[in-house]
C-alpha cells in the first residue's frame, strides 16, 4: 500500500455514510457507536455530509438519513450480472430445501456488499437485506472467507488499510498472524457466531464458503440462521457440505461462461 493511504478522514466519512444508508435513519450517538468514532468527530462528518447534500436531518426526531444524491455515487458502475444470474437458482434451491436465507456477496474495499439474497423467500429471517447492503469485512462470515481465500498480497493490503484507520480486534490480529487464514482455508468455510453488525444484532449466526472462478476467489455464499435454533457446530454439520457443493457448481458455471466468451471473441470473423 502506498505511503499515506488510506486517508483516515475520508475512510471515516465513507463509513458514516454507509451506516446511515444501511439503517435508514440514525441519531448522532447511534452513528458514533456503529462507526466506532468519537461523538465530536461524528458530528463534524455528518455536518460535512449535510453540507454536500448527501445527508439530511429529520427535525422532528433529531435523526439523520441519506438523500437521493447518494444514487449519483453508483452512476459510473456497470455490472455484467452473470454472477447473480448464475448463483440465483442455487441460492433459491438451498432456501427451499433448508428454509434458511442464503446470500451472495462480494468485497468492496473493507466491506462485504450483498449482491443478492433469498431473505424475501424465507420465513426464517428477522429482516430483508437488499442488494447494495454492506457489512464490515471483519464482522461477518463472508468477510472472513473472503480474506482467507483471496491472494496473500491483497489480504495484506486490506489488513494494513484497516489498521491505518484504527481498527483493532482479536479477529484482525488473528488474520495478521495468519492463524485464522490457515484455519479457514483448511476447513474450506468460515463461521461467525452471533453477528452484531446486522439489523438485529446478536440474533443470527452464519456460515460462508468461497465461490472460486478458474481457481480464484470471486464471491462468497452465506447461509444465516437463528442463534437460538442450533449451535454453530450443528449448523456446520448440516449445511457446510450443501453450501460447498452449490458454490462449486456456481464456480464451474462462471468459469465456463468466461471461457465461452473468450472463445467467441477470438473466433474468426468476430468483432
Amino acid at each position: 500500500m502506498e505511503k499515506g493511504v488510506p486517508i483516515r478522514s475520508i475512510a471515516r466519512a465513507i463509513s458514516v455514510l454507509q451506516w446511515i444508508n444501511q439503517r435508514g435513519s440514525l441519531s448522532l450517538m447511534e452513528v458514533a457507536v456503529l462507526a466506532n468514532l468519537p461523538y465530536a468527530t461524528t458530528f463534524r462528518i455528518v455536518q460535512t455530509l449535510m453540507h454536500e447534500g448527501f445527508v439530511t436531518l429529520e427535525p422532528s426526531r433529531k435523526r439523520y438519513r441519506v438523500t437521493s444524491l447518494v444514487q449519483t455515487l453508483s452512476l459510473g458502475y456497470r455490472d455484467h450480472g452473470s454472477l447473480v444470474d448464475i448463483a440465483r437458482p442455487y441460492m433459491v434451491d438451498l432456501t427451499k430445501k433448508y428454509s434458511w436465507p442464503v446470500s451472495l456477496s462480494t468485497a468492496v474495499g473493507g466491506s462485504m456488499m450483498l449482491r443478492d439474497s433469498t431473505y424475501s423467500l424465507s420465513s426464517l429471517s428477522f429482516s430483508n437485506y437488499y442488494p447494495g447492503y454492506t457489512f464490515p469485512i471483519l464482522e461477518v462470515a463472508s468477510g472472513h472467507a473472503h480474506l482467507a481465500f483471496m491472494s496473500d498480497e491483497a489480504r495484506i493490503s486490506i489488513l494494513n488499510g484497516l489498521r491505518e484507520i484504527g481498527a483493532k480486534s482479536l479477529i484482525l490480529d488473528m488474520f495478521v498472524s495468519g492463524k485464522l487464514t490457515e484455519r479457514i482455508r483448511e476447513k474450506g468455510y468460515a463461521v461467525h457466531d452471533r453477528t452484531m453488525q446486522t439489523a438485529n444484532p446478536g440474533k443470527t449466526s452464519s456460515i460462508a464458503v468461497p465461490i472460486m472462478e478458474a481457481g480464484h476467489e470471486t464471491a462468497e455464499l452465506t447461509l444465516s440462521y437463528f442463534v437460538t435454533a442450533m449451535s454453530p457446530s450443528e449448523a456446520v454439520s448440516r449445511y457446510v457440505d450443501p453450501l460447498k457443493a452449490a458454490a462449486a457448481q456456481i464456480g464451474e458455471e462462471l468459469t465456463r461462461t468466461v471461457e465461452n466468451a473468450g472463445e467467441s471473441q477470438s473466433a474468426p470473423g468476430s468483432v
